[in-house]
């Protein structure tokens, strides 16, 4: 299968984003009919390598609705989302008024538009919920928000490949398809001890689950599959993964708001399974 030579970008911002990434992650997947990503945030692996067939999860409600609204009605969705981005709406009075919306809201077009507005609009494209489901993250301030109707596009015409479910990521390993690789980008462990775990949804990724998550890799591994997972290189990380094949690489990122601590920072690949030419 041929490599892309054009690196598409995610239609949304998403915190940990793989897009600066999609090389060294697909250069490390091997080959099968079918990618399964449990943690597919913005799906910037999806949008940028070739298999035949995808198997796209996430625990975030919303993001699945979205995705699935975009696969299947395309035009009325992205119709709907333009209408968000007129520039009376760039307003912190508006942005709250839309919010409050999207969170008083159970009609699956609407919180799907507005799931997109908030999430140009909001600060830093942050998603965070509160312990009762409310999306939380606070004006972004930003001139001319983006309405990204190429990117739309093209990850709906993309999506005719994809499946799309809704489930945690014990769910998606106990039913992997055959001819399957999977690739985990779960919430990162924390660089210091005094930081916190990212929320996800309305919970939080423990310890405990990144070591499950490690569990079912090697569990999954003997049954057939390979699994790459990512994740930041630290000591802690490097003995969960310790049945892997471990390739580390520095990544430029911000780690603080401190100036004097932003630099490289360790990316970790561990893959379960064996290594071949990606797609």
């Amino acid at each position: 299968m041929a490599k892309k030579t054009t690196k598409q970008r995610a239609f949304l911002k998403w915190a940990g984003g793989k897009y600066t990434l999609v090389e060294q992650i697909a250069g490390h997947l091997p080959q099968a009919e079918v990618l399964v990503e449990p943690f597919v945030g913005a799906a910037s692996v999806f949008l940028n390598t070739s298999y035949s067939k995808y198997l796209l999860n996430d625990i975030n409600a919303d993001l699945i609705n979205l995705y699935r609204l975009l696969q299947t009605q395309p035009a009325e969705m992205i119709a709907e989302a333009r209408h968000y981005f007129e520039p009376q709406y760039n307003d912190k009075e508006q942005f709250l008024a839309f919010r409050q919306r999207f969170n008083e809201s159970r009609d699956v077009h609407e919180r799907s538009a507005l799931f997109l507005y908030l999430n140009r609009h909001c600060f830093n494209g942050l998603c965070r919920y509160n312990q009762s489901g409310e999306f939380n993250v606070p004006f972004g301030k930003y001139k001319k928000p983006y309405f990204p109707e190429a990117e739309l596009w093209f990850f709906a015409e993309k999506s005719q490949q994809a499946q799309f479910t809704c489930q945690s990521y014990r769910e998606v390993f106990a039913n992997l398809p055959a001819d399957s690789v999977v690739y985990c980008d779960p919430p990162y462990v924390p660089l210091s001890k005094t930081a916190s775990f990212t929320a996800y949804a309305k919970n939080s990724f423990t310890l405990d689950d990144q070591a499950d998550l490690a569990l079912l890799a090697e569990q999954a591994q003997a049954a057939g599959h390979s699994v790459l997972i990512s994740n930041h290189d630290t000591s802690l990380t490097r003995r969960i993964y310790q049945g892997a094949a471990m390739t580390a690489i520095q990544v430029g990122r911000s780690i603080s708001q401190k100036g004097a601590s932003r630099g490289k920072v360790g990316e970790l690949f561990a893959l379960y399974g064996a290594e071949t030419e990606s797609p």
